[in-house]
């Protein structure tokens, strides 16, 4: 494990594998560096980039100082890039997807960005999020109401029927690993408040964002992540859309596809 200390004094951890450009992975809501499927992505794309697996803030190694702001977060991912050299490549899922954008809007050095299925609800015939969907999570995570934060993010955010958190209890390890990220679930509706509503996305969001973007999303995804990407993808300058079955995240990551995929990407000559 290694770590680096973010503008705010927040001591954020990393595993680095791997030789050739940086490529730094933004995780999406429940997950952090040491989430199977993170690790298993971090090894594929080793073969051809130093590999930057990140805690983000108040997950695994992390710190997790008060009060939190995505602006925080987004100076976690810019002394990453320090960490690397100065610049990278970014891949971020879903939550994470937004993080990564919001940073490149803001500046910073992201030589070329991947955006695996940002959750956006951009078409109102599709699922929407409750409208106090961020205060309801913040509210029960402040009253250390954990497993209720949990089946709510999920079912209500996620769209996941509610028998699958019934079956989550029973997985050996798997709840106790999600309780221990659930405080950070706030962060992540922080990122998204606004944004799954079903309403387009506001006009010129991210115009600043003109480096070479990749937008992928699974054809065997829910209805709302595709049009969500395909929305996203339509906006930004210099991006293109990659549609293919396996690049789903809803369910197991298909580390082989997706991997394959990046690699195609970030080694293109634009």
């Amino acid at each position: 494990m290694y770590a680096v200390t973010s503008k705010d004094g927040t001591k954020i951890a990393y595993d680095k594998v791997g030789q050739g450009p940086a490529l730094i992975l933004v995780a999406g809501a429940f997950s952090y560096r040491k989430f199977p499927g993170q690790v298993q992505l971090a090894n594929l794309l080793s073969e051809q980039f130093t590999v930057y697996n990140y805690d983000r803030r108040g997950r695994g190694d992390s710190g997790d100082t008060q009060p939190y702001a995505i602006t925080r977060e987004i100076e976690d991912l810019q002394a990453m890039i320090d960490e690397a050299g100065g610049s990278a490549y970014v891949w971020g899922l879903s939550s994470g997807a937004v993080l990564a954008l919001q940073a490149a809007a803001s500046g910073v050095n992201i030589t070329k960005l991947a955006l695996h299925e940002p959750p956006f609800v951009v078409d109102p015939a599709d699922r929407i999020v409750p409208t106090h969907f961020f205060g309801h999570v913040s509210e029960l995570i402040a009253d250390n109401r954990r497993a209720e934060a949990i089946k709510y993010f999920m079912t209500k955010g996620m769209g996941a029927p509610s028998f699958v958190i019934g079956m989550m209890r029973l997985m050996p390890g798997v709840w106790s690993k999600l309780l221990a990220v659930a405080h950070t679930l706030p962060y992540d509706a922080a990122l998204l408040d606004g944004y799954m509503d079903g309403k387009p996305l506001p006009a010129n969001s991210w115009s600043e964002v003109k480096i070479p973007t990749l937008v992928l999303e699974g054809t065997e995804s829910p209805a709302s992540l595709r049009h969500g990407a395909q929305a996203l993808a339509g906006m930004l300058p210099h991006a293109q859309l990659l549609s293919k079955k396996g690049l789903g995240h809803t369910k197991q990551l298909n580390t082989k596809i997706i991997s394959s995929e990046l690699r195609a990407f970030f080694n293109e000559n634009f």
